[in-house]
């Protein structure tokens, strides 16, 4: 299935997302705030980058001998390397961190830092994940190869009967996937669909780019810790690998429960290659929140427990999605569209579960 042949309608049966466009831009006219990162982001985008890096040079500097508490670094590490992806390279790429984008350009590119491809992730997430979301065949992020089904659409195998269960384990393999082989293997693939034109980028740069900054990752996180650490070289082995699955735990069980649930749909395009709704509409029924109220988890996650919000305003700052959610849920209930949302995380997981079960055992799965 090729993008170009997916059209969403250009009219919808009434002037929902007009409406919405206008409360949302009236919010931040009338208060004269910015929809860019204000104070409060800097200073998180500090204290997360802290969670990373201050670890990160104990370990090379203080000595410690005692391999426990080394991997107690490296698992903070873990946690902040999360937090940097979830809450400051995910704005940026999106544009919405600064109004400066050679600001989002540079902090975007602490995706590479942390082992990733920005160049990729921009295709892969701003490109076919938010333009063309659970569309099998075009959404990357239900496509994580045989092993799992996250949609009804997908060949359903002997092996995703159990996928509720091992599918857990798998999810913090993401990041190891990145730093090792899939950064390679989907910037081949984006070349032969035609898409890298869209970030005017060569393939043979973009191939040099994707080398060099792999290798300075592993050369600051991995050669480093082993010539520097107090600890035996197998262990940083070890240790390097644990952080990379808790990243990749923590960035998967965050993404997942918005998509992949009992409430969302996963639209097909009929003959013509023409979607049900048009593309506002697709997002709310496609997409979930989680979490609402909690401030401190919403903190860490980069708000990203208002994927609604997120989905709708991408170029929107995520710090100031708890007020824009507001005029969302009732704009949505006014014009009679659903408005899915769990209570908390932990619901969140328990139906994303159930969803995964669902998707294992039985061939036709509807939205309930």
């Amino acid at each position: 299935m090729q993008e170009n042949t997916i059209k969403y309608p250009k009219s919808s049966a009434n002037d929902f997302v007009s409406v919405l466009r206008k409360r949302v831009s009236d919010y931040f006219e009338t208060r004269k705030i910015s929809r860019f990162a204000n104070f409060n982001m800097v200073l998180k985008s500090v204290a997360i980058l802290s969670i990373y890096l201050i670890p990160y040079f104990v370990i090379l500097t203080a000595g410690i001998t005692d391999p426990w508490h080394v991997l107690g670094l490296w698992i903070v590490m873990g946690i902040g390397s999360a937090g940097i992806g979830l809450s400051i390279m995910h704005d940026a790429n999106h544009g919405s961190y600064s109004k400066n984008q050679k600001v989002n350009k540079f902090l975007g590119y602490l995706l590479n830092f942390i082992g990733g491809s920005a160049v990729n992730w921009k295709l892969q997430h701003n490109y076919l994940h938010h333009g063309y979301t659970n569309v099998e065949g075009m959404d990357e992020d239900i496509d994580p190869g045989v092993v799992m089904r996250l949609s009804p659409h997908k060949k359903r195998l002997a092996i995703h009967r159990w996928q509720h269960i091992y599918g857990w384990f798998l999810y913090g393999l993401m990041t190891l996937s990145w730093v090792t082989s899939k950064d390679y293997a989907q910037l081949k693939r984006y070349r032969e669909k035609g898409l890298l034109v869209k970030q005017n980028r060569s393939y043979r740069w973009l191939l040099i780019e994707l080398i060099v900054s792999k290798a300075f990752f592993y050369g600051y996180l991995l050669v480093l810790p082993i010539v520097f650490s107090a600890v035996a070289w197998w262990q940083t082995v070890i240790f390097f690998v644990i952080m990379h699955y808790i990243q990749g735990f923590i960035l998967t069980v965050v993404f997942q429960p918005a998509h992949v649930m009992p409430t969302t749909n996963y639209p097909l395009p009929d003959g013509e290659g023409n979607l049900e709704n048009n593309w506002a509409i697709h997002q709310l029924l496609t997409t979930s929140d989680f979490s609402p109220k909690s401030r401190i988890f919403s903190w860490y996650v980069g708000g990203l427990n208002y994927q609604i919000e997120h989905h709708l305003f991408p170029n929107i700052c995520h710090i100031h999605y708890r007020k824009v959610s507001h005029l969302v849920k009732e704009t949505a209930k006014e014009y009679g569209i659903p408005y899915n949302v769990q209570d908390n995380f932990i619901i969140a997981l328990i139906n994303h579960g159930r969803m995964l079960k669902k998707l294992g055992r039985y061939d036709t799965v509807t939205a309930n």
